[in-house]
């Protein structure tokens, strides 16, 4: 009887977040404001809160909080390659911005059967949540039906290049692409390929890039660009360069979709006795951390991939407030990080 007692007056005696308020000095939804949407909060008001939270232990009632807000306080991410090293600072950006919030993250990883991806986001849907993140704007019909009904603010990542159902952030992959490919060309390769593997829309969209500035040089063959309909990895990039050389030995640089393949042709390159930079050059994509640890290291596009992820998130927030809607589409750009893969003085023609 004592404990049910005890156990009573402990559920009695929860701290809610007027207590919170009151030991701050400020008003119930400066609180709420200050961990639902902390960029409306000044840092120091809003630091004075937090420490409020941590010192009394307060934890937000998310059932209350779900009636309040008419969402389960969750935000839906999909994405074909959760496994994917690349997405690793995506999803770090991500749960960097919701720590101090109340939502809570939910993965689903259908790989690229659209089939699973209309089940899992039908499923999000039945959850009521606060938004949805989904990487990538490349779908089948259902579920571009499914995200252009989305009952909820909808960021899709990653890409720029179509008309978003909702919102997108991203960089432009064309355009990354040509300025990794005018690198090769200006360095002096001539006989230049695309490795690369799964031909999904940001792929294709490098292609577009890398065809474009080949063209215009008068250097585009069409037989220089190999790719497998597959996920990569770094032994494919070996297997990818072996058959390049097989068929094109002249071929003397790869601009490759991402820094797992490129380091597989530099393995490749070195396994038999190919100089790089001064024989073959590399380019990868995504800027990785192996990328700068390689020796030499690998010329790399990076991307803001934890930015990405983080004002993702931003964005889902605004979207579901009533002021100071985000824009439907931010671009947050790239970077060419040169490095010894491509570091060639080029020939006089």
């Amino acid at each position: 009887m004592k404990s049910g007692t005890r156990r009573r007056r402990q559920r009695q005696e929860k701290i809610t977040l007027s207590d919170v308020a009151a030991a701050a000095g400020v008003s119930a939804i400066t609180v709420s404001r200050a961990l639902r949407e902390p960029e409306k909060v000044s840092p120091h008001l809003r630091e004075t809160i937090l420490e409020t939270v941590e010192r009394l232990g307060y934890v937000p009632d998310l059932a209350a909080r779900a009636l309040a807000s008419k969402n389960s306080g969750f935000v839906g991410v999909m994405s074909p390659g959760l496994t994917n090293y690349a997405f690793m600072a995506l999803m770090r950006g991500i749960e960097d911005r919701v720590r101090s919030t109340d939502l809570r993250i939910q993965y689903a990883n259908p790989g690229h059967d659209s089939a699973d991806e209309a089940r899992q986001l039908r499923y999000f849907y039945s959850q009521n949540p606060a938004g949805i993140i989904y990487v990538g704007t490349e779908h089948g019909e259902a579920v571009s039906q499914l995200l252009a009904n989305a009952p909820c603010p909808l960021v899709e990542v990653m890409d720029l290049g179509d008309e978003p159902a909702d919102m997108a952030i991203g960089i432009d992959h064309r355009k990354a692409a040509e300025v990794a490919t005018r690198h090769l060309v200006a360095k002096g390769y001539r006989r230049i390929a695309m490795v690369g593997g799964r031909w999904d829309v940001r792929a294709r969209r490098r292609l577009e890039g890398y065809r474009s500035v080949l063209t215009e040089a008068g250097l585009f063959d069409p037989a220089l660009v190999l790719a497998v309909d597959g996920h990569t990895s770094v032994s494919l990039g070996t297997q990818l360069l072996a058959r390049l050389l097989a068929e094109h030995p002249d071929a003397d640089a790869a601009f490759c979709h991402n820094d797992d393949l490129a380091l597989g042709v530099l393995f490749e390159c070195q396994r038999r006795g190919i100089a790089v930079p001064e024989q073959f050059g590399i380019c990868g994509f995504n800027d990785l951390d192996l990328a700068g640890a390689a020796f030499p290291s690998i010329t790399s596009v990076r991307l803001p991939r934890y930015e990405i992820g983080y004002r993702a998130i931003d964005m889902l927030i605004r979207a579901g407030g009533s002021t100071n809607p985000p824009p439907a589409k931010v671009d947050l750009g790239f970077q060419l990080v040169e490095r010894q893969s491509t570091a060639r003085t080029p020939r006089a023609d």
